[in-house]
Protein backbone atom coordinates (compact mmCIF):
# COMPACT_ATOMS: atom_id res chain seq x y z
CA UNK A 1 0.00 0.00 0.00
CA UNK A 2 1.28 3.56 -0.54
CA UNK A 3 2.01 5.42 2.45
CA UNK A 4 -0.29 8.00 1.43
CA UNK A 5 -3.22 6.29 0.71
CA UNK A 6 -4.78 6.61 4.63
CA UNK A 7 -4.67 10.58 4.04
CA UNK A 8 -7.04 9.49 0.66
CA UNK A 9 -10.63 9.93 -0.33
CA UNK A 10 -11.89 9.09 -3.54
CA UNK A 11 -14.67 11.23 -3.32
CA UNK A 12 -16.73 9.94 -6.06
CA UNK A 13 -16.56 6.62 -8.51
CA UNK A 14 -14.94 7.14 -11.41
CA UNK A 15 -12.85 5.76 -13.96
CA UNK A 16 -9.40 7.55 -14.87
CA UNK A 17 -9.31 8.97 -18.17
CA UNK A 18 -7.00 6.90 -20.40
CA UNK A 19 -6.02 9.14 -22.96
CA UNK A 20 -5.86 12.36 -20.36
CA UNK A 21 -3.17 14.69 -21.10
CA UNK A 22 -2.06 15.06 -17.24
CA UNK A 23 -3.06 14.59 -13.54
CA UNK A 24 -4.96 17.58 -12.49
CA UNK A 25 -4.00 18.89 -8.82
CA UNK A 26 -6.34 22.00 -7.39
CA UNK A 27 -4.93 23.49 -4.82
CA UNK A 28 -7.58 24.49 -2.39
CA UNK A 29 -6.00 25.02 1.37
CA UNK A 30 -1.81 23.87 1.18
CA UNK A 31 -0.08 26.42 -1.05
CA UNK A 32 3.21 24.78 -0.54
CA UNK A 33 5.30 21.94 -2.41
CA UNK A 34 6.95 20.83 0.69
CA UNK A 35 5.14 18.62 3.42
CA UNK A 36 2.45 18.44 1.08
CA UNK A 37 0.92 15.08 0.78
CA UNK A 38 -1.67 16.39 -1.87
CA UNK A 39 0.59 17.22 -4.35
CA UNK A 40 2.56 13.84 -3.45
CA UNK A 41 -0.62 12.01 -4.47
CA UNK A 42 -0.73 14.33 -7.79
CA UNK A 43 2.92 13.43 -8.54
CA UNK A 44 2.59 9.71 -7.62
CA UNK A 45 -0.76 9.56 -10.22
CA UNK A 46 1.08 11.35 -12.65
CA UNK A 47 3.76 8.93 -12.68
CA UNK A 48 1.71 5.77 -12.61
CA UNK A 49 -0.23 7.35 -15.81
CA UNK A 50 3.25 8.70 -17.20
CA UNK A 51 1.44 11.99 -17.73
CA UNK A 52 2.31 15.22 -16.69
CA UNK A 53 0.93 17.15 -13.56
CA UNK A 54 -0.85 20.51 -13.80
CA UNK A 55 -1.31 22.17 -10.55
CA UNK A 56 -4.47 25.00 -10.66
CA UNK A 57 -5.35 27.48 -8.25
CA UNK A 58 -8.20 30.05 -8.09
CA UNK A 59 -9.49 33.37 -5.95
CA UNK A 60 -12.60 34.15 -6.66
CA UNK A 61 -14.39 37.69 -5.69
CA UNK A 62 -17.16 35.40 -4.47
CA UNK A 63 -16.57 34.16 -1.21
CA UNK A 64 -18.09 35.38 1.71
CA UNK A 65 -16.55 38.41 2.77
CA UNK A 66 -14.22 39.08 0.16
CA UNK A 67 -11.78 42.09 0.99
CA UNK A 68 -8.31 43.62 0.73
CA UNK A 69 -6.43 41.87 3.42
CA UNK A 70 -7.42 37.94 2.61
CA UNK A 71 -7.10 38.48 -1.62
CA UNK A 72 -3.58 39.62 -0.82
CA UNK A 73 -2.15 37.34 1.97
CA UNK A 74 -3.39 34.52 -0.36
CA UNK A 75 -1.71 36.71 -3.48
CA UNK A 76 1.41 36.95 -1.64
CA UNK A 77 2.24 33.27 -1.68
CA UNK A 78 1.75 32.74 -5.45
CA UNK A 79 4.97 33.94 -6.96
CA UNK A 80 7.17 31.90 -4.34
CA UNK A 81 4.69 28.68 -4.87
CA UNK A 82 4.67 29.02 -8.85
CA UNK A 83 8.21 29.28 -8.84
CA UNK A 84 8.78 26.21 -6.71
CA UNK A 85 6.48 24.24 -9.25
CA UNK A 86 8.07 25.56 -12.61
CA UNK A 87 11.64 24.15 -11.12
CA UNK A 88 10.11 20.92 -10.42
CA UNK A 89 8.77 20.49 -13.82
CA UNK A 90 5.20 20.93 -13.04
CA UNK A 91 2.65 23.04 -14.50
CA UNK A 92 0.76 26.00 -12.81
CA UNK A 93 -1.95 27.96 -13.99
CA UNK A 94 -3.80 31.06 -11.46
CA UNK A 95 -6.75 32.14 -12.29
CA UNK A 96 -7.80 35.62 -10.21
CA UNK A 97 -11.75 35.68 -11.12
CA UNK A 98 -12.51 39.72 -10.45
CA UNK A 99 -16.16 39.94 -10.84
CA UNK A 100 -19.19 38.34 -10.84
CA UNK A 101 -19.30 38.30 -14.63
CA UNK A 102 -16.00 36.38 -15.29
CA UNK A 103 -15.52 32.63 -15.94
CA UNK A 104 -16.72 30.13 -12.67
CA UNK A 105 -15.73 26.95 -14.01
CA UNK A 106 -12.40 26.26 -14.37
CA UNK A 107 -11.46 23.22 -12.79
CA UNK A 108 -14.36 22.04 -14.77
CA UNK A 109 -12.51 22.80 -18.41
CA UNK A 110 -9.33 21.21 -16.95
CA UNK A 111 -10.84 18.15 -15.80
CA UNK A 112 -12.21 18.04 -19.13
CA UNK A 113 -8.81 16.27 -20.23
CA UNK A 114 -7.29 15.63 -16.80
CA UNK A 115 -6.57 12.09 -16.16
CA UNK A 116 -7.56 12.26 -12.20
CA UNK A 117 -8.18 14.96 -10.19
CA UNK A 118 -6.95 15.71 -7.11
CA UNK A 119 -7.49 18.26 -4.29
CA UNK A 120 -7.26 19.00 -0.36
CA UNK A 121 -8.94 17.20 2.14
CA UNK A 122 -9.79 20.08 4.56
CA UNK A 123 -13.20 20.16 6.52
CA UNK A 124 -14.56 23.81 6.56
CA UNK A 125 -15.43 26.84 4.92
CA UNK A 126 -15.40 26.80 1.06
CA UNK A 127 -13.32 23.68 0.84
CA UNK A 128 -15.83 21.27 2.64
CA UNK A 129 -18.53 22.75 0.22
CA UNK A 130 -16.27 22.27 -2.98
CA UNK A 131 -15.56 18.65 -2.00
CA UNK A 132 -19.38 18.19 -1.30
CA UNK A 133 -20.70 19.16 -4.52
CA UNK A 134 -18.03 18.94 -7.08
CA UNK A 135 -17.22 15.36 -7.28
CA UNK A 136 -20.30 14.24 -8.97
CA UNK A 137 -19.99 16.65 -11.76
CA UNK A 138 -16.75 15.46 -13.07
CA UNK A 139 -16.17 12.21 -14.99
CA UNK A 140 -12.92 11.55 -13.95
CA UNK A 141 -11.57 10.10 -10.19
CA UNK A 142 -11.68 12.87 -7.68
CA UNK A 143 -8.88 12.42 -4.70
CA UNK A 144 -9.16 14.58 -1.36
CA UNK A 145 -6.14 14.45 0.43
CA UNK A 146 -5.05 15.49 4.35
CA UNK A 147 -2.47 17.02 4.19
CA UNK A 148 -3.00 19.27 6.97
CA UNK A 149 -3.49 17.02 9.96
CA UNK A 150 0.27 14.98 10.84
CA UNK A 151 -2.04 12.07 11.99
CA UNK A 152 -4.30 11.91 9.20
CA UNK A 153 -8.15 12.95 9.50
CA UNK A 154 -9.01 9.32 8.44
CA UNK A 155 -7.67 8.01 11.10
CA UNK A 156 -10.30 8.77 13.45
CA UNK A 157 -13.76 6.87 13.31
CA UNK A 158 -15.81 9.38 15.06
CA UNK A 159 -16.04 12.65 16.70
CA UNK A 160 -13.99 13.23 19.95
CA UNK A 161 -15.37 14.64 22.90
CA UNK A 162 -12.60 16.65 24.56
CA UNK A 163 -8.66 16.38 23.86
CA UNK A 164 -8.15 13.50 26.87
CA UNK A 165 -10.36 11.17 24.45
CA UNK A 166 -8.14 11.85 21.40
CA UNK A 167 -4.76 12.75 22.85
CA UNK A 168 -3.87 8.75 23.56
CA UNK A 169 -4.92 7.56 20.23
CA UNK A 170 -2.79 10.30 18.65
CA UNK A 171 -0.01 9.96 20.52
CA UNK A 172 0.06 5.92 19.55
CA UNK A 173 -0.17 6.87 16.10
CA UNK A 174 2.40 9.85 15.87
CA UNK A 175 5.52 7.87 15.41
CA UNK A 176 3.92 6.31 11.74
CA UNK A 177 3.73 10.04 10.98
CA UNK A 178 5.46 12.46 12.23
CA UNK A 179 8.67 11.82 9.63
CA UNK A 180 9.58 14.15 6.48
CA UNK A 181 7.92 14.10 3.19
CA UNK A 182 10.44 14.59 1.03
CA UNK A 183 9.44 16.28 -2.33
CA UNK A 184 9.88 14.53 -5.31
CA UNK A 185 9.12 15.77 -8.64
CA UNK A 186 7.28 13.94 -11.33
CA UNK A 187 9.09 11.90 -14.10
CA UNK A 188 7.22 13.37 -16.96
CA UNK A 189 7.65 17.35 -17.08
CA UNK A 190 4.76 19.70 -18.05
CA UNK A 191 4.50 21.08 -21.49
CA UNK A 192 2.76 24.20 -21.84
CA UNK A 193 0.86 23.24 -25.06
CA UNK A 194 -0.88 20.53 -23.29
CA UNK A 195 -3.30 23.32 -21.89
CA UNK A 196 -6.23 24.12 -23.47
CA UNK A 197 -6.20 27.48 -25.32
CA UNK A 198 -9.63 29.01 -24.00
CA UNK A 199 -8.17 27.75 -20.21
CA UNK A 200 -4.88 29.30 -21.18
CA UNK A 201 -6.54 32.66 -21.99
CA UNK A 202 -8.00 32.91 -18.19
CA UNK A 203 -4.41 32.97 -16.75
CA UNK A 204 -3.43 35.65 -14.38
CA UNK A 205 0.28 36.86 -13.79
CA UNK A 206 0.84 37.36 -10.40
CA UNK A 207 4.17 38.90 -8.95
CA UNK A 208 4.86 40.78 -5.67
CA UNK A 209 4.50 44.49 -7.73
CA UNK A 210 1.47 43.96 -9.36
CA UNK A 211 -0.71 42.45 -6.27
CA UNK A 212 -2.21 45.69 -5.03
CA UNK A 213 -3.30 46.30 -8.56
CA UNK A 214 -4.42 42.98 -9.02
CA UNK A 215 -6.62 43.49 -5.78
CA UNK A 216 -8.18 46.95 -6.25
CA UNK A 217 -8.94 45.21 -9.80
CA UNK A 218 -11.58 42.84 -7.85
CA UNK A 219 -15.43 43.28 -6.80
CA UNK A 220 -14.66 42.85 -2.91
CA UNK A 221 -14.55 44.97 0.07
CA UNK A 222 -11.82 47.40 -0.01
CA UNK A 223 -12.68 48.83 3.24
CA UNK A 224 -10.32 46.22 5.16
CA UNK A 225 -6.91 47.74 5.80
CA UNK A 226 -3.85 44.95 5.41
CA UNK A 227 -2.75 43.12 8.34
CA UNK A 228 0.06 45.26 10.10
CA UNK A 229 2.66 43.01 10.09
CA UNK A 230 1.46 39.37 8.93
CA UNK A 231 2.17 39.13 5.38
CA UNK A 232 1.93 35.86 3.26
CA UNK A 233 3.78 33.44 1.69
CA UNK A 234 6.03 30.36 2.57
CA UNK A 235 9.82 32.15 2.84
CA UNK A 236 7.88 34.32 5.87
CA UNK A 237 5.93 31.94 7.44
CA UNK A 238 9.49 29.82 7.54
CA UNK A 239 11.25 33.32 8.35
CA UNK A 240 8.65 33.57 11.01
CA UNK A 241 9.19 29.58 12.49
CA UNK A 242 12.78 30.61 12.60
CA UNK A 243 12.38 33.34 14.82
CA UNK A 244 10.21 31.31 17.24
CA UNK A 245 13.10 28.72 17.41
CA UNK A 246 15.48 31.33 18.33
CA UNK A 247 13.89 33.90 20.26
CA UNK A 248 10.59 32.31 21.50
CA UNK A 249 10.67 28.50 21.90
CA UNK A 250 12.69 28.12 24.95
CA UNK A 251 9.81 30.36 26.79
CA UNK A 252 6.78 29.30 25.95
CA UNK A 253 6.06 26.77 28.35
CA UNK A 254 6.20 29.77 30.76
CA UNK A 255 5.43 32.74 29.11
CA UNK A 256 3.10 31.79 25.81
CA UNK A 257 -0.14 32.51 28.88
CA UNK A 258 1.27 36.13 28.70
CA UNK A 259 0.34 37.92 25.55
CA UNK A 260 2.64 41.10 26.23
CA UNK A 261 5.94 38.55 26.54
CA UNK A 262 5.99 37.49 22.28
CA UNK A 263 6.00 34.07 23.20
CA UNK A 264 4.09 32.15 20.53
CA UNK A 265 4.91 31.15 17.04
CA UNK A 266 2.16 33.56 15.05
CA UNK A 267 2.06 30.57 12.28
CA UNK A 268 -1.83 30.44 12.63
CA UNK A 269 -2.34 32.48 9.52
CA UNK A 270 0.42 30.18 7.33
CA UNK A 271 -0.77 27.22 8.60
CA UNK A 272 -4.23 28.09 7.66
CA UNK A 273 -3.88 29.05 3.76
CA UNK A 274 -1.02 26.20 3.56
CA UNK A 275 2.12 28.37 3.32
CA UNK A 276 3.98 26.07 5.81
CA UNK A 277 2.56 22.35 7.25
CA UNK A 278 1.98 21.60 10.65
CA UNK A 279 4.29 18.42 9.71
CA UNK A 280 7.27 20.83 8.70
CA UNK A 281 6.98 22.95 11.84
CA UNK A 282 6.68 19.93 14.41
CA UNK A 283 9.50 18.25 12.83
CA UNK A 284 11.66 21.46 13.30
CA UNK A 285 10.61 22.15 16.49
CA UNK A 286 11.24 18.45 17.67
CA UNK A 287 14.32 19.05 16.27
CA UNK A 288 15.54 22.31 17.66
CA UNK A 289 14.61 21.52 21.05
CA UNK A 290 16.67 17.89 21.25
CA UNK A 291 19.84 20.33 20.00
CA UNK A 292 19.03 22.99 22.42
CA UNK A 293 18.11 20.40 25.44
CA UNK A 294 14.60 22.25 25.25
CA UNK A 295 11.27 20.89 26.81
CA UNK A 296 8.82 21.77 23.71
CA UNK A 297 5.57 19.18 24.90
CA UNK A 298 3.48 22.02 25.34
CA UNK A 299 3.80 23.65 22.38
CA UNK A 300 3.62 20.20 20.80
CA UNK A 301 0.00 20.23 22.23
CA UNK A 302 -1.29 22.38 21.03
CA UNK A 303 0.37 22.20 17.38
CA UNK A 304 -0.87 18.68 17.06
CA UNK A 305 -3.55 17.58 19.34
CA UNK A 306 -5.72 19.99 20.18
CA UNK A 307 -4.94 21.38 16.46
CA UNK A 308 -6.20 18.07 14.98
CA UNK A 309 -9.26 17.60 17.87
CA UNK A 310 -10.46 20.84 16.40
CA UNK A 311 -9.89 19.15 12.53
CA UNK A 312 -11.66 16.44 14.29
CA UNK A 313 -14.81 18.04 15.25
CA UNK A 314 -15.29 19.86 11.60
CA UNK A 315 -14.60 16.46 9.73
CA UNK A 316 -17.63 15.37 11.89
CA UNK A 317 -19.30 18.40 12.18
CA UNK A 318 -19.83 19.97 9.03
CA UNK A 319 -22.29 23.01 10.19
CA UNK A 320 -20.41 24.04 12.84
CA UNK A 321 -21.40 27.77 13.29
CA UNK A 322 -24.51 26.81 15.85
CA UNK A 323 -25.06 25.55 19.54
CA UNK A 324 -27.08 22.63 18.30
CA UNK A 325 -23.61 21.39 17.80
CA UNK A 326 -22.58 21.90 21.79
CA UNK A 327 -22.62 19.08 24.18
CA UNK A 328 -26.17 18.34 26.37
CA UNK A 329 -25.04 19.98 29.45
CA UNK A 330 -23.93 23.21 27.48
CA UNK A 331 -27.43 23.53 25.58
CA UNK A 332 -29.23 22.93 28.82
CA UNK A 333 -27.35 25.28 30.94
CA UNK A 334 -27.56 27.71 28.23
CA UNK A 335 -31.73 27.19 28.01
CA UNK A 336 -31.90 27.64 31.58
CA UNK A 337 -30.15 31.45 31.78
CA UNK A 338 -31.23 32.52 28.76
CA UNK A 339 -33.47 34.98 30.29
CA UNK A 340 -31.13 36.38 33.11
CA UNK A 341 -30.48 40.27 32.46
CA UNK A 342 -27.47 41.44 31.15
CA UNK A 343 -25.25 44.24 32.94
CA UNK A 344 -24.32 45.68 29.17
CA UNK A 345 -25.52 45.44 25.82
CA UNK A 346 -23.50 45.97 22.77
CA UNK A 347 -24.74 45.96 19.37
CA UNK A 348 -22.62 44.58 16.57
CA UNK A 349 -20.93 47.60 15.21
CA UNK A 350 -20.18 48.38 18.81
CA UNK A 351 -18.25 45.27 19.31
CA UNK A 352 -16.65 46.00 15.37
CA UNK A 353 -15.45 49.23 16.12
CA UNK A 354 -14.38 48.29 19.79
CA UNK A 355 -16.58 50.48 21.45
CA UNK A 356 -17.05 48.66 25.00
CA UNK A 357 -16.73 50.07 28.52
CA UNK A 358 -13.66 47.46 28.85
CA UNK A 359 -10.26 48.60 28.22
CA UNK A 360 -8.62 45.08 27.76
CA UNK A 361 -11.29 44.01 25.48
CA UNK A 362 -11.60 46.87 23.52
CA UNK A 363 -6.96 46.03 22.85
CA UNK A 364 -8.00 42.61 21.62
CA UNK A 365 -10.52 43.85 19.41
CA UNK A 366 -8.03 46.62 17.85
CA UNK A 367 -6.14 43.69 17.28
CA UNK A 368 -8.42 42.15 15.61
CA UNK A 369 -8.64 45.03 13.19
CA UNK A 370 -4.99 45.89 12.55
CA UNK A 371 -3.51 42.33 12.44
CA UNK A 372 -5.96 39.96 11.50
CA UNK A 373 -5.37 37.64 14.78
CA UNK A 374 -5.74 37.98 18.82
CA UNK A 375 -3.91 35.79 21.16
CA UNK A 376 -5.26 32.81 21.89
CA UNK A 377 -5.49 33.59 25.52
CA UNK A 378 -6.86 37.16 25.17
CA UNK A 379 -9.28 35.83 22.07
CA UNK A 380 -10.92 33.32 25.00
CA UNK A 381 -11.48 36.48 27.33
CA UNK A 382 -12.49 38.46 24.07
CA UNK A 383 -15.74 35.58 23.09
CA UNK A 384 -16.45 35.15 26.91
CA UNK A 385 -17.16 38.99 27.17
CA UNK A 386 -19.02 39.27 23.86
CA UNK A 387 -21.26 36.37 25.35
CA UNK A 388 -21.62 38.67 28.81
CA UNK A 389 -22.75 41.32 26.53
CA UNK A 390 -25.27 40.23 23.85
CA UNK A 391 -28.81 40.38 24.05
CA UNK A 392 -28.22 36.24 23.64
CA UNK A 393 -25.75 33.59 23.25
CA UNK A 394 -27.27 33.03 19.97
CA UNK A 395 -26.09 36.78 18.83
CA UNK A 396 -23.09 36.56 20.24
CA UNK A 397 -21.95 33.21 18.57
CA UNK A 398 -22.99 35.07 15.18
CA UNK A 399 -20.70 38.27 16.00
CA UNK A 400 -17.69 36.43 16.92
CA UNK A 401 -17.58 33.80 13.26
CA UNK A 402 -18.80 37.49 11.67
CA UNK A 403 -15.77 38.96 13.49
CA UNK A 404 -13.74 36.60 12.33
CA UNK A 405 -14.68 36.00 8.68
CA UNK A 406 -14.34 39.34 8.04
CA UNK A 407 -11.06 40.13 9.64
CA UNK A 408 -9.27 37.03 10.99
CA UNK A 409 -6.10 35.71 8.67
CA UNK A 410 -6.85 32.80 10.59
CA UNK A 411 -10.91 33.14 10.25
CA UNK A 412 -12.38 30.24 8.11
CA UNK A 413 -10.17 27.40 9.67
CA UNK A 414 -11.14 24.58 12.17
CA UNK A 415 -9.12 25.86 14.96
CA UNK A 416 -11.35 29.19 14.93
CA UNK A 417 -14.66 27.27 15.00
CA UNK A 418 -14.07 24.95 17.94
CA UNK A 419 -12.13 28.20 19.69
CA UNK A 420 -15.33 30.03 19.42
CA UNK A 421 -17.46 27.09 20.54
CA UNK A 422 -15.22 26.23 23.52
CA UNK A 423 -16.76 29.91 25.14
CA UNK A 424 -19.57 28.28 24.65
CA UNK A 425 -18.56 25.13 26.54
CA UNK A 426 -17.29 22.61 23.60
CA UNK A 427 -14.12 20.43 24.82
CA UNK A 428 -14.48 22.05 28.35
CA UNK A 429 -16.55 20.89 31.65
CA UNK A 430 -19.25 21.90 33.90
CA UNK A 431 -18.27 25.13 36.03
CA UNK A 432 -20.18 26.48 39.32
CA UNK A 433 -23.06 28.32 38.56
CA UNK A 434 -23.84 31.89 37.51
CA UNK A 435 -25.77 34.25 36.21
CA UNK A 436 -25.95 34.53 32.27
CA UNK A 437 -23.12 31.55 31.67
CA UNK A 438 -24.83 28.98 33.68
CA UNK A 439 -22.01 26.31 34.03
CA UNK A 440 -20.00 27.42 31.40
CA UNK A 441 -16.35 28.66 32.24
CA UNK A 442 -16.49 32.41 32.84
CA UNK A 443 -13.22 34.78 32.62
CA UNK A 444 -13.07 38.43 34.28
CA UNK A 445 -11.26 41.34 33.72
CA UNK A 446 -10.32 40.99 37.07
CA UNK A 447 -8.75 37.37 36.17
CA UNK A 448 -6.59 38.90 33.89
CA UNK A 449 -5.44 41.66 35.48
CA UNK A 450 -3.98 38.57 38.08
CA UNK A 451 -2.54 36.85 35.51
CA UNK A 452 -1.45 39.12 32.50
CA UNK A 453 0.16 42.13 31.97
CA UNK A 454 -2.82 44.25 30.52
CA UNK A 455 -0.94 47.51 30.59
CA UNK A 456 2.37 46.40 28.48
CA UNK A 457 -0.69 44.82 26.20
CA UNK A 458 -2.11 47.92 25.46
CA UNK A 459 0.67 49.96 25.07
CA UNK A 460 1.82 47.66 22.20
CA UNK A 461 -1.28 47.58 20.32
CA UNK A 462 -0.93 51.68 20.59
CA UNK A 463 -4.34 51.98 22.42
CA UNK A 464 -5.13 54.82 23.35
CA UNK A 465 -6.95 53.49 26.36
CA UNK A 466 -3.70 52.66 27.67
CA UNK A 467 -3.73 55.68 30.01
CA UNK A 468 -7.06 54.41 31.58
CA UNK A 469 -5.19 51.78 33.61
Amino acid sequence: MNALEPRVQTLNNRPPRTDGDYVLYWVQANRRTESNHALAWAVHLANLNRVPLLVYEGLTCSYPDANDRLHTFILEGVPEFQADLTRAGIGYLFYLRRTPADPNNLVYRLAEKAVALVTDDFPTFNVADHNRSVPSRVEIPYYAVDSSCIVPMNVHEKRAWAAYTIRPKIHRELPLWLKPLPFTPPSVPWNEALLPCDVAECRTPVSRTTIPELVASCAINHTIPLSKSLRGGTTEARSRLQHFLASRLSRYSKESGQPSKKATSELSPYLHFGHIAALEVALAVRAYAAEHKLVADEFLEELIVRRELAFNFSRWTPKNETLEVLPDWCRKTMAKHANDPRPVTYTFEQFLSAQTHDPLWNATQLEMLTEGKIHGYYRMYWGKKIMEWSPTLDEALRTMFRIHSIYALDGRDPNTATGILWCFGLHDRPWSERPIFGQLRYMSYDGMKRKTDIAAYIRQIDSPQATLL
